[in-house]
C-alpha cells in the first residue's frame, strides 16, 4: 500500500512539473538543463546515500547502473528531439504504450508473471489516457488528425522503449542482488550516470553559451525540478519497483493526463465539459483494478 500511495504522490509531482517547465525560458538548451536538473537531484540524494554501506557499486553493478542511466538519457533526448518533429498528440499517443512495453520487456526478463488480467488493465488505462489526450488537443485548438509514424514518432517510440526498460532493469538487478537494497542509492547512480550521458550529448549538439542567458527564475525552476521532479519522483519509483512489477509501476503514468486535466480546470474553468468524463472514468477504473489485482496476487502468494 505504501508503494501505491507513493506512486500517487509521484503522479501529482510529475503532473505539477509540466507547468513548472513552462516557466523556463524556451531559448535555453533543454538537454543541458536536464543535465543540471539531474546534477541537482544527485547532489541532494548524495546527502542520503553517503553513509549507506553499499553506496558504491561493485563489478557488474556499474554496467547495470550505466544502462539505467542510458535509459533516462535516451528518453529525455528522444523527447526533446521529437518535440520539434512530432505533434503533441502523437507523442501522447505513443507514451501510453510504456506500461505495455514494460510488461513485455518484464516477461522477457523474467520479472513479470504471465497473466491475462494485467494486460487488460493496462489496455483500459491506455484507452482512457488516450481519450484525455484527444480531448486536450481538441479543446486546446490543436489538430487531432494525422497521427502517424514519421521520424519524430519513431525516435520518440525508441524513447518510450528506453523509459519502459528502466524499471525492468531495476527489478532484474534487484532480483539478482546486483543493485543496492536502498532506493536512494539506486536513484542516485541512475540519475548521476544519466545526467553525465545527457550532458555529454548536450555539449555535443547544443550551444553551451546559451546557458549564460539563464535568469534567476530559471535557476529556481531547475532547482525545484531537480529536487522534486527528479530526486523525489525517481526515488518513489525505485521504492515501488522493489515491491511491484515494472508494468504496475509505469501504469501510474496514465494518471498524469488526469492530473493535468484537473490543473487545467483550475486555470480555465470554462474548458470543463462532459467530454473529459469517459477518459477520466477509464483511467481511474484502471488504477482501482490495478490495486485489486495486486491485492489478489499478494493474497494468493501469502496462502501458497
Amino acid at each position: 500500500m505504501r508503494a501505491h500511495l507513493g506512486l500517487l504522490l509521484w503522479t501529482l509531482l510529475v503532473g505539477l512539473s509540466f507547468p513548472a517547465v513552462g516557466l523556463v525560458d524556451p531559448a535555453l538548451p533543454p538537454m543541458l538543463l536536464t543535465a543540471l536538473r539531474f546534477a541537482v537531484a544527485a547532489l541532494a540524494l548524495w546527502v542520503l546515500v553517503r553513509h549507506v554501506p553499499d553506496r558504491w557499486p561493485g563489478g557488474a553493478a556499474w554496467l547495470l547502473y550505466a544502462s539505467m542511466g542510458l535509459c533516462l538519457a535516451g528518453f529525455f533526448a528522444a523527447m526533446f528531439w521529437a518535440a520539434h518533429h512530432a505533434t503533441a498528440l502523437s507523442m501522447a499517443t505513443l507514451f501510453v504504450s510504456v506500461p505495455l512495453l514494460a510488461f513485455l520487456l518484464g516477461l522477457a526478463a523474467g520479472v513479470e508473471r504471465r497473466r491475462w488480467r494485467l494486460p487488460l488493465i493496462l489496455a483500459l488505462g491506455a484507452v482512457g489516457a488516450l481519450m484525455l489526450a484527444v480531448v486536450e488537443a481538441a479543446t486546446g485548438g490543436d489538430a487531432i488528425g494525422g497521427v502517424g509514424i514519421g521520424r519524430g514518432e519513431a525516435v520518440f517510440l525508441l524513447g518510450c522503449l528506453a523509459s519502459a526498460l528502466y524499471p525492468v532493469l531495476s527489478k532484474w538487478g534487484l532480483a539478482r542482488g546486483w543493485l543496492s537494497a536502498s532506493a536512494a542509492v539506486r536513484t542516485f547512480w541512475s540519475l548521476a550516470l544519466g545526467g553525465v550521458l545527457i550532458g555529454a550529448l548536450g555539449l555535443a549538439v547544443e550551444p553551451v553559451a546559451a546557458l549564460g542567458a539563464m535568469r534567476p527564475r530559471d535557476a529556481l525552476v531547475v532547482l525545484y525540478l531537480g529536487l522534486f521532479s527528479s530526486a523525489l519522483t525517481f526515488w518513489l519509483q525505485q521504492r515501488a519497483t522493489a515491491v511491484l512489477t515494472p508494468a504496475a509501476v509505469t501504469a501510474y503514468g496514465y494518471l498524469v493526463p488526469f492530473v493535468s486535466m484537473l490543473l487545467l480546470f483550475l486555470q480555465a474553468p470554462g474548458r470543463l465539459s462532459w467530454a473529459w468524463l469517459p477518459g477520466s472514468v477509464l483511467v481511474l477504473a484502471a488504477i482501482v483494478l490495478l490495486w485489486r489485482d495486486d491485492a489478489l496476487n499478494r493474497r494468493v502468494a501469502g496462502s501458497s
